[in-house]
């Protein structure tokens, strides 16, 4: 790996290669999430009148929305049904895509260092290589935060990638089988979430409806009611800090009556097999642990190219998303530290963020291609939704007034919160091919089970 540390560059200015610094303007982007994705798409809309041409670079072959992961986790979704092919979106809309993950950047001879991409047995398929670019993006998108926590690694599942959520849905899925068929006398499987946010209470909720489906396809032998026990470990006072008191006690009101265990205040210490270990000195019995508390920017972040990475190991960014040791880089997304210019402190990690700043970078690199100064980003908080299983959900959507929110739930939140991937969806495809395979796919739900039971 080659790092540089070159002195901070005033300009934005163009690859010394003669050769190429007639052609195009050539914009990488490292990352194909729900922020790097769709800047690689707006991007290549505008290439022709703007100059530049694009690359797209993840270590996956597939695509898939990470906000989707607890649903493919608890198995309401299939991830086959809903993971596209990056090669194909490339093919679709002109950009160019390399597999493999980002391990450097060269800063001095403006090149970036892909590894080899490997298929799922860990074959190489793509080899190594460096590929230059005159302008770099890094959308790679954050990473669960174990908080150096003893055990957490070896013992508890994780959900960053959608390979990590069909593990610990075969896990379930195993578990009960095994509980149903092998008749060892156990009854109760004990799942153990750890974290209170948006994902540890979404996947609770998809979980006990999942489960009590997954009854119904001929597990006979166990009661539908009591054989999974939730419980949510939350070392917050109270669950989802990022909305309103109010939407939070609703929330944890509807858990309680899923039969979900909520324990706030409540910090792990330490997670062995078969158990979780808390501050006070409460050994909790988990047959299956899970831990979804708090995210942090990729480790192999530190350091890279030279650039100043902050206290969870995001790439510090200017009002205009450049780094500050680079202006030619730029970070978006849970990996950038990005400054809230309305409220003080950082963006939230959220899709919508990485969208916003998305939509505001393919206005920008066409900008500092034309030599015009860009206008600092600003975040405009959509409000937040949490789904609760079923047609259940609840949130907040910001009203006209600067900080004021609408409350809502049910059936109509559960709407807006399918229509926020619909939107990512017609990002990438249009709206028109989103309302077409939306009714491809109520068609078909006639033919599939409720629940993945595999």
């Amino acid at each position: 790996m080659v790092l540089t540390d070159e002195t901070d560059t005033d300009a934005i200015q163009r690859s010394p290669d003669t050769e190429v610094a007639t052609g195009p303007l050539r914009v990488v982007i490292c990352g194909g999430g729900a922020g790097g994705l769709p800047l690689a798409t707006m991007l290549q809309a505008k290439a022709k009148r703007s100059g530049i041409s694009v690359t797209l670079t993840d270590p996956s072959a597939t695509h898939v929305w990470k906000p989707l992961l607890h649903e493919f986790a608890s198995g309401s979704m299939d991830t086959g049904a809903h993971e596209i092919a990056y090669l194909a979106l490339a093919a679709w809309h002109g950009f160019t895509f390399s597999q493999g993950p980002l391990e450097g950047i060269d800063r001095k001879t403006r090149e970036v260092l892909i590894g080899a991409a490997r298929d799922d047995s860990g074959l190489e398929i793509v080899p190594p290589r460096r590929l230059p670019y005159d302008m770099l993006v890094i959308a790679v998108g954050g990473v669960t935060n174990d908080f150096g926590i003893p055990g957490v690694k070896e013992n508890a599942y994780f959900l960053d990638t959608a390979a990590q959520a069909e593990r610990l849905h075969r896990e379930i899925v195993r578990a009960c089988m095994r509980a149903n068929y092998e008749k060892t006398g156990k009854d109760k499987l004990d799942i153990c979430i750890v974290g209170g946010g948006a994902t540890g209470v979404e996947l609770a909720a998809e979980l006990r409806s999942t489960t009590r489906m997954l009854m119904a396809y001929g597990l006979t032998h166990l009661d539908p009611q009591q054989f999974v026990r939730l419980t949510i470990l939350n070392a917050d006072p109270r669950l989802l800090l990022q909305l309103p008191e109010h939407i939070a006690e609703s929330v944890a009101k509807i858990l309680t009556g899923l039969g979900v265990r909520v324990l706030n205040s409540t910090q792990v210490t330490a997670i062995e097999p078969g158990a979780v270990t808390t501050r006070s000195g409460e050994r909790l019995h988990s047959d299956i642990t899970i831990w979804a508390a708090g995210v942090r920017a990729p480790q192999f972040l530190a350091g890279i190219g030279g650039l100043e990475t902050g206290r969870l190991g995001q790439l510090v960014v200017t009002p205009t998303l450049q780094t500050t040791k680079d202006p030619q880089i730029f970070g978006l997304g849970d990996c950038a530290a990005v400054p809230w210019q309305d409220k003080g402190g950082l963006v939230p990690p959220r899709a919508q963020a990485a969208f916003q700043e998305a939509a505001y970078l393919s206005r920008t690199i066409p900008r500092l291609v034309r030599g015009e100064p860009p206008a600092p980003f600003r975040y405009n908080d959509l409000g937040s939704l949490v789904s609760l299983g079923d047609a259940q959900a609840i949130g907040t959507l910001m009203g006209i007034a600067r900080g004021a929110g609408i409350r809502i739930e049910g059936f109509l939140a559960r709407l807006l919160y399918k229509w926020l991937y619909k939107r990512h969806q017609a990002a990438l495809f249009g709206w028109w091919a989103v309302l077409l395979d939306s009714f491809g796919r109520w068609i078909g739900s006639a033919t599939r089970p409720r629940v993945k039971l595999h």
